[in-house]
């Protein structure tokens, strides 16, 4: 089969359950599970990971911010999907149930996310504006 061919027949779609994307060995039993959704599905356009929390009161979001620590200028969308959250960006406190976005446009700004209850589960999605995504600089040594 020809490389055009192949690009005719691939399927144009891909799925998974959340327990079926493997949680890479760097994720310690003290810290949230993360679960690596832009490498799995090969996402070239965005970052998409996912983090679930052990227990209640586990970091589900590590404090960061995207210009100090990665240095990526991503702008971040959060989404908790399972449990709640308590966020904190700069200096607010917001309560976050399941169904609950948080979007942080200033890459400079410090955030966090502490788990309310164990299994919370927040999906990341990120990206620099006006740039073509690249790997973050942290996720490249965990690309296989």
């Amino acid at each position: 089969m020809e490389a055009d061919d192949a690009a005719v027949t691939q399927v144009p779609y891909e799925t998974a359950h959340i327990s079926e994307i493997r949680t890479p060995a760097e994720s310690g039993p003290d810290e949230a599970e993360r679960k690596p959704i832009r490498a799995r599905f090969g996402i070239a356009s965005f970052g998409a990971n996912a983090y679930m929390a052990r227990a209640a009161g586990q970091a589900v979001i590590e404090e960061h911010s995207e210009t100090v620590d990665s240095e990526t200028q991503h702008e971040e969308l959060y989404f908790v999907l399972a449990g709640a959250a308590t966020f904190r960006v700069a200096d607010d406190e917001i309560d976050a149930p399941a169904g609950t976005f948080v979007y942080v446009r200033d890459p400079a700004v410090r955030r966090s996310a502490l788990a309310r209850t164990a299994s919370t589960t927040v999906i990341v999605f990120g990206g620099q504006p006006g740039r073509p995504f690249a790997i973050s600089p942290w996720e490249q040594k965990y690309v296989e």
